[in-house]
């Protein structure tokens, strides 16, 4: 009998996990929608604040064009709902971690507050680096360098894809320290073996960099 009552109590407590795990996970969503519903009366004022950096660099009299005649609501409604899921990380990130904190020893959970509050921030500050340095630079060496007699203009909805992609780029990106700290404190790698894989490190980083340019130039095709 005693084996019976520990396989009962251990599908019930599987059965509670996943009970668990589903309840965070429907608040984590249920808190990013109800942010996108709010975000999509001003949607088009997001557009506009997203597309500063490229329109600053039009010609005047050059506008962006939309393509797609449904471009220009579902642009500004992908636009609110990607927002809203940037603002709500920190609840999102809440939700998974109230669900994985009761597992972890208590020095994990001191290791991991920090590096949690530390990732977003990051995240955030990547993607505020790319809109305030990296587009503006891109969009006027794009604008330097076109023909001679060729108007330089987009379509929103490739804009928007573009961007997209320079956000998620420059905000992994700046996750390398948060992921540096947990690969040394897991010990699967060590300071002396972070030191001499340096040039390896920096060849990669080229080589993801051609990647995702290459990447967002198909986008604009």
């Amino acid at each position: 009998m005693a084996p019976s009552a520990d396989h009962d109590e251990g599908g019930q407590g599987f059965l509670s996990h996943l009970v668990e795990l589903r309840t965070r996970l429907l608040h984590a969503v249920a808190g990013w929608l109800l942010l996108a519903l709010a975000l999509m009366p001003f949607g088009n004022r997001l557009y506009s604040l997203l597309a500063d950096p490229f329109r600053s660099t039009l010609p005047e009299g050059a506008q962006m064009i939309a393509i797609d005649p449904a471009s220009p609501f579902f642009t500004p409604l992908k636009l609110s709902f990607f927002v809203a899921l940037i603002i709500a990380m920190p609840w999102v990130i809440y939700q998974l971690w109230a669900f994985v904190a009761p597992g972890l020893y208590k020095n994990e959970q001191r290791l991991a507050v920090p590096l949690l509050i530390s990732s977003t921030l990051l995240f955030y500050a990547g993607c505020a680096f790319a809109y305030f340095l990296v587009l503006p630079t891109v969009f006027g060496f794009m604008q330097a360098v076109a023909p001679e007699g060729v108007a330089v203009m987009t379509d929103i909805s490739r804009y928007l894809d573009f961007v997209l992609v320079i956000f998620l780029a420059f905000g992994v990106t700046f996750e390398v320290p948060v992921a540096t700290v947990i690969l040394v404190a897991l010990g699967w790698v060590s300071i002396e073996q972070l030191k001499a894989s340096r040039s390896y490190v920096v060849v990669a980083a080229f080589v993801i960099a051609a990647v995702l340019s290459k990447g967002s130039r198909r986008m604009r095709l």
